[in-house]
């Protein structure tokens, strides 16, 4: 029997996206998140004024974390947001509640560009929620 070949990364990214969509509607997520709200990086990237200061949704998976302290002295962190299309910068205030390797959904405020000293930061969410996926309630994974 033929099998159809199936493109194996973009059956997996569907699939991924189905269950975050599917994480986000199950867990009542704040925020209006809804399955329409979720974005990909790719689409935050190519279209950065459009989603400036505005808030977004997305997953991915997180990379290179940094300890950092505010100005205020504070805990904070931030890493790097990764999907088969692309990378974010992410920031939050508290504990770091993330290990590298995590897949998480990010709720936040995304900004095309901040300065930061003499330093110009692009493409960067401050986080008001990181959700790790893989320590979710199993029960709500099909």
């Amino acid at each position: 029997m033929l099998r159809p070949a199936i493109n194996q990364p973009a059956a997996s990214a569907s699939i991924l996206t189905g269950l975050f969509i599917s994480l986000i509607v199950a867990l009542g997520l704040p925020c209006g998140v809804s399955a329409a709200g979720l974005l990909e990086i790719a689409e935050l990237i190519a279209h950065p004024e459009q989603y400036d200061h505005q808030d977004v949704v997305v997953s991915g998976k997180v990379t290179n974390i940094q300890l950092a302290t505010n100005r205020q002295g504070q805990p904070a962190y931030g890493f790097l947001l990764q999907d088969q299309a692309g990378t974010l910068k992410v920031v939050s205030l508290g504990q770091v509640e993330v290990r590298e390797g995590d897949q998480v959904i990010v709720e936040g405020v995304f900004s095309r560009l901040r300065q930061a000293g003499r330093t110009i930061v692009y493409n960067e969410i401050k986080a008001l929620s990181v959700k790790p996926m893989n320590r979710l309630n199993p029960d709500l994974v099909g």
